[in-house]
């Protein structure tokens, strides 16, 4: 039975926190793993003698398999629960990441393809997390503390540089490159057992109180989105037309393609950029990122918890969402200005005022929340994922040639920067308002 407070009210529970909690110590580990390359690049290029084209498609690796496998894993999610498939999911991409600590022991091509290969699985096996992190959300957190749940899990980005940036430049540099994998696939094999320990379906919780679920759904929380797993409708191509033809859709799906260019320049190259252009070492610039991380982190929070609280004075669904992506988006393009800063202290200032935006901006995992179908909130989260990190693939390659050929970041910071400007026309001329989606017809 739910417990009262003093007025005689029944108390709402705090449950929904420690979800979000361990969302965002999962996507931590998620975004560690994702980022560890960008740190033991510059390391991996001296010993492998790599140029910086092969660097480019060994951080894409990742992306195409992320790519590919995001609607299976949203099918997965829809068919079998976010529990159980987002637990599998990190213990395997954690065995993974663990495996790419190991090929230390190989040599010259050798290394690179199995280092390739290794990054291809660990993108297969991440697949289902940033959709499951939606489905958790949109089951736990109602309306009105959505975008503040979405923007903790999604600042968790940042935070994984500010945790485990300094510990893996500081590895690479005393002990080696391959010591920063071992650290983050036993980090993730811990995260599955707490996971397993702590995480459940809001109906299915053992210490969810019947106040905190009135609560959840009174404000549009799908608390029972897990009951029928194992039976959710099949495939069909008609689902996938609507989500494919709806403009408002479109405009959302282009408007992460973009955000996902900034954060796959943070995740890759932003290191390289401080080494080889900036002068740094790799030990120094797994300290100096820490600040722009920190502001992302800021950023991040402040976005959500701004646009929850529009939302709650009455604003919009619409304006609630986009005023936030637009201003970070627009103090985003700020990072161009580093092609004509020469002090480095300079250049840091200006880029952590453009993650700061990057970070205000990222409220798309919200916007999917809120205008997600309830009939397949994973396909949906899947389909935009997909969207959204294909810029895991374009970004690492688009830059890396850039660099060979001009033998400069200056166009790899006009590109970057010119894509928040896109997502801005995205997410407000494109897709127009914000509305839930429903299919014509909730057969099978």
């Amino acid at each position: 039975m739910s417990e009262s407070n003093r007025t005689g009210l029944p108390r709402r529970g705090r449950v929904r926190y420690l979800m979000v909690f361990m969302l965002f110590a999962a996507t931590t580990v998620n975004y560690a793993d994702r980022a560890s390359l960008s740190i033991v690049g510059p390391a991996m290029q001296a010993q492998l003698h790599i140029d910086a084209i092969t660097l480019g498609y060994i951080f894409s690796a990742f992306g195409w398999a992320y790519v590919i496998a995001q609607l299976p894993g949203g099918w997965l999610l829809d068919r079998f629960g976010s529990r159980a498939v987002y637990a599998g999911s990190i213990l395997i991409w954690s065995l993974f990441t663990l495996f790419q600590g190991m090929t230390g022991l190989l040599t010259g091509g050798l290394l690179v393809g199995a280092l390739f290969t290794l990054r291809l699985l660990v993108g297969f096996a991440e697949a289902p997390a940033f959709p499951g992190n939606s489905r958790i959300v949109a089951a736990w957190f109602p309306g009105g503390e959505r975008a503040t749940a979405v923007a903790i899990f999604n600042s968790a980005q940042y935070f994984a540089t500010v945790l485990f940036a300094p510990l893996m430049g500081w590895l690479t540099h005393d002990y080696g490159w391959e010591y920063v994998f071992v650290l983050l696939g036993g980090s993730g094999i811990l995260l599955f057992v707490a996971w397993m320990k702590t995480v459940y379906a809001p109906s299915r919780h053992p210490r969810v109180g019947r106040a905190e679920l009135d609560y959840i759904a009174a404000g549009g929380g799908l608390v029972d989105m897990d009951q029928g797993r194992g039976v959710s409708q099949p495939l069909r191509w008609d689902h996938l037309k609507l989500l494919l033809s709806r403009r408002m859709l479109i405009g959302i799906y282009l408007g992460q393609y973009c955000v996902g260019v900034l954060t796959y320049f943070f995740l890759t190259w932003f290191p390289v950029y401080l080494v080889e252009q900036r002068g740094m070492s790799i030990l120094k610039a797994g300290i100096v990122i820490i600040l722009p991380a920190l502001c992302g982190f800021a950023g991040g929070v402040i976005g959500g918890v701004a646009s929850d609280a529009l939302l709650r004075h009455g604003v919009s669904i619409s304006l609630a969402r986009k005023a936030p992506i637009v201003a970070g988006m627009l103090l985003s393009t700020s990072m161009i200005v580093c092609n004509f800063v020469h002090a480095n202290w300079i250049v840091v200032l200006i880029m952590s005022l453009a993650f700061f935006g990057k970070g205000l901006g990222s409220l798309g995992w919200a916007v999917v929340a809120d205008t997600g179908p309830r009939e397949m909130t994973g396909l949906y989260g899947a389909l935009f994922n997909t969207f959204g990190n294909v810029g895991a693939i374009t970004t690492p390659i688009v830059i890396g040639y850039i660099v060979a050929a001009t033998g400069s970041f200056a166009g790899a910071l006009v590109y970057v920067g010119a894509n928040a400007l896109l997502a801005v026309i995205a997410y407000t001329w494109i897709a127009g308002p914000f509305e839930r989606v429903h299919f014509p017809d909730a057969g099978p």
